[in-house]
């Protein structure tokens, strides 16, 4: 299995949580019980972006490093920005 089939096949079933929460909400059901399928399904997207974030980091940032100059440059800060971003979620 590659990591693109690998990363799809959790991609779907995230969105499988998604569409199960839509359900919980439209049946109502208990409010804590939405909330733990809530946490779950952040804490599943977080495990991907992750995984993502360090294979970036492990081939598109160490070639541009060994390219050196602006590319380098540019795809650290990049990287520095993702995982910025992952922080502040």
């Amino acid at each position: 299995m590659t990591a693109k089939d690998n990363y799809l096949r959790r991609l779907r079933r995230i969105e499988g949580q998604a569409r199960g929460l839509q359900r919980m909400v439209e049946e109502e059901k208990y409010c804590i019980d939405i909330l733990t399928q809530i946490s779950a399904m952040t804490k599943a997207l977080q495990s991907v972006a992750l995984e993502l974030l360090e294979d970036h980091m492990a081939h598109c940032v160490v070639a541009a490093a060994r390219e050196g100059g602006a590319s380098a440059e540019e795809k650290m800060q990049e990287a520095s920005e993702a995982i910025a971003r992952l922080v502040r979620s």
